[in-house]
């Protein structure tokens, strides 16, 4: 089996989008100060804040201090993290969490229902069991995939707002937070710079991406949105926003292969496979970025055109779809707003 080696994911990941606006929001003669700038591994991948205003490095710390939290409530890949209890207690009691933990669990649930249970926070037993993007991912046999399909459904969580506590009715299930955590990161960070009154910020998890308000000379941020085939940053089109988050999901993040064949880290809660349809990837434009985040794979299961459709119902929510063969689709409020840059591409509306 042929692994993927960690340290060019963490480069991919860092390059899922591009932002390209740096050197004019920087440039001295607009703004006497220079930007701040921090990065660090945090939540599975490289994350970067970078100020624009004047700031101190006071923020930064109480930045990255917020995202290593919520980490270590919410991942499943340390040990005495808030959901390793819930599933070590799972189909015997509730367990206590904090309200960041809780508040999340909640919006998966939401957004589980709103996909029909396709995006689905309790697929944590399938995630455990396929590897992807750790150093023991393999391919599953298909009566692995059966027996861990079974105990996928967000219906078997059970909420208890006043005591705060949640529970898993069966052994074995775990809740996966991995595919809403980012986002929910990404505007917590944006509360923290606000709250110390910074206006002129990039917020980069790893492909979530959050731009405060304009650049510094009032100007839109524009931002370069990832080549899936391009492992080092190169990036099809440019869309450019005045605060809103832009995250980006695609079939590239995370895979390992097999007898020359890919199997990337989207899994399909119906198959127990990774999702299999035209898709390449999925950008998502919108104000909250937890939303963006879950959005982006609700609709990934979709494919085109029923992706299109769905986001087209919403305010204030723009997309773009990329497909395997290289077209690009994007929902009608990006038509003066988005441009190709690499002609192997082709808009397709």
């Amino acid at each position: 089996m042929k692994k993927r080696n960690i340290k060019s994911y963490i480069v991919l990941v860092t390059a899922v989008i591009l932002i390209l606006s740096i050197a004019t929001a920087c440039s001295p003669k607009n703004h006497d100060t220079q930007p701040i700038t921090r990065t660090e591994f945090v939540l599975g991948t490289m994350c970067t804040v970078k100020i624009y205003d004047r700031s101190t490095e006071k923020v930064l710390d109480k930045v990255f201090d917020r995202l290593k939290q919520i980490e270590d409530r919410m991942t499943i890949n340390k040990a005495n993290s808030e959901l390793d209890a819930v599933a070590d207690a799972a189909g015997k009691k509730p367990v206590k969490v904090s309200d960041d933990t809780f508040f999340v669990v909640e919006k998966g649930i939401d957004y589980a229902k709103q996909s029909g249970g396709i995006f689905d926070i309790t697929v944590g037993p399938l995630v455990k069991l396929w590897g992807i993007g750790t150093d023991h991912a393999r391919l599953p046999l298909p009566q692995e995939i059966n027996e861990k399909k079974a105990l996928i459904n967000y219906k078997d969580i059970e909420m208890n707002d006043k005591n705060k506590t949640i529970m898993l009715k069966k052994p074995g299930m775990i809740i996966d937070l991995g595919g809403i955590a980012k986002g929910y990161s990404a505007d917590e960070a944006v509360k923290i710079l606000k709250e110390n009154g910074v206006k002129h910020a990039i917020v980069n998890l790893g492909g979530n991406v959050f731009v405060m308000n304009s650049n510094i000379n009032g100007q839109a941020w524009k931002v370069g949105i990832q080549n899936p085939y391009e492992p080092r940053g190169k990036s099809i089109g440019i869309v450019s926003v005045v605060n809103k988050t832009v995250v980006t999901s695609g079939i590239y993040e995370r895979y390992f292969e097999k007898d020359g064949k890919k199997y990337h880290h989207i899994l399909n809660t119906q198959t127990g496979y990774p999702m299999d349809n035209s898709l390449a990837s999925v950008t998502v434009i919108r104000d909250v970025s937890i939303d963006a985040d879950a959005m982006t794979k609700a609709v990934f299961y979709k494919d085109v055109k029923e992706g299109l459709k769905s986001v087209e119902t919403l305010k204030d929510v723009e997309a773009i779809f990329i497909t395997k063969d290289k077209k690009v689709y994007i929902t009608p409020g990006l038509k003066n707003n988005f441009k190709i840059t690499d002609n192997e591409y082709k808009l397709m509306n």
